[in-house]
């Protein structure tokens, strides 16, 4: 999907850069699939403000998402492609064959009038939700179990994939976005192919205002605030603010954070890619 630049008919337009929504079949979403959302504001159930920099935006609904894909050998047919306010992919509408109606997340490239299927036997075509016993080594895969019948946890936002890389005893090798190899069990669900809207990180919003829409409030910098209320405040003039760390004095940039006392850590075959760095 391409993006598209606007004439520079305001200072917001300028600069901006959207996403050109013609991949988009349906305006308003399923009644019966959409709940409400309670909005917090970054506060906790005593009014206390945990979580900085949120706040306002736009009033959504929550659409209910199929990350479990559970309905065996039952076809379903894509109704619409749908734009979903609260994930940076594309949703999906399913009819199934019994009657049901599922959101799933869309994988790129799928059309409306496509026929999906999920479970041991289906072929390993773009959208279908297989076993990773199933799927073919070399495959692109994307909203990835971590346990067997638990849903979708990985490789679920715009653009993302894994790569099945091998198979040995229990366990597939599967590569993931962030470049780390993981070990999962054979017994959990994938679905083949990458997911929507992969030119989502090329978007350019163009003012602070498109910010706010989406519920983020301005984020102060560190080294702008004086040293009661950050560690890198203070100092004369434009002081560089010391070793980068986060508010709560935590090294920042660079320092290791990951628990290595973890349980998952010995299904880990190789750490994530590191980042080049000036």
């Amino acid at each position: 999907m391409p993006v598209k630049k606007y004439r520079p008919m305001t200072p917001g337009t300028r600069t901006r850069v959207g996403l050109d929504y013609s991949v988009l079949t349906a305006d308003t979403p399923e009644k019966s699939l959409t709940s409400a959302m309670k909005r917090t504001g970054g506060r906790n159930n005593a009014g206390k403000m945990t979580v900085r920099q949120r706040g306002g935006g736009h009033k959504r609904r929550y659409r209910e998402i199929d990350f479990k894909r559970d309905k065996d050998g039952i076809p379903a047919t894509v109704k619409s492609i749908e734009y979903d306010p609260n994930r940076t992919a594309f949703i999906a509408l399913l009819f199934y064959a019994d009657g049901e109606k599922r959101y799933i997340i869309a994988p790129n490239g799928i059309k409306v009038g496509d026929q999906l299927m999920s479970g041991e036997g289906a072929p390993p075509d773009t959208g279908n939700t297989l076993f990773l016993k199933e799927v073919p080594l070399g495959s692109m895969i994307h909203a990835i179990e971590l346990a067997p019948g638990r849903g979708a946890a990985m490789a679920r936002s715009a653009g993302t994939y894994g790569q099945l890389m091998g198979r040995e005893g229990r366990y597939a090798s599967v590569k993931l976005p962030s470049g780390e190899v993981r070990r999962v069990l054979l017994t959990c669900r994938a679905t083949i192919g990458t997911t929507s809207n992969p030119d989502h990180s090329q978007q350019v919003l163009g003012k602070a205002g498109r910010k706010r829409w989406l519920g983020r409030r301005p984020r102060v910098r560190g080294v702008a605030m004086n040293p009661v209320d950050h560690p890198m405040g203070g100092g004369e003039g434009r002081a560089s603010g010391g070793h980068p760390r986060s508010r709560k004095g935590l090294m920042a940039k660079g320092k290791k954070t990951r628990n290595n006392k973890k349980s998952s850590t010995k299904l880990i075959i190789s750490k994530r890619k590191k980042r080049n760095r000036k």
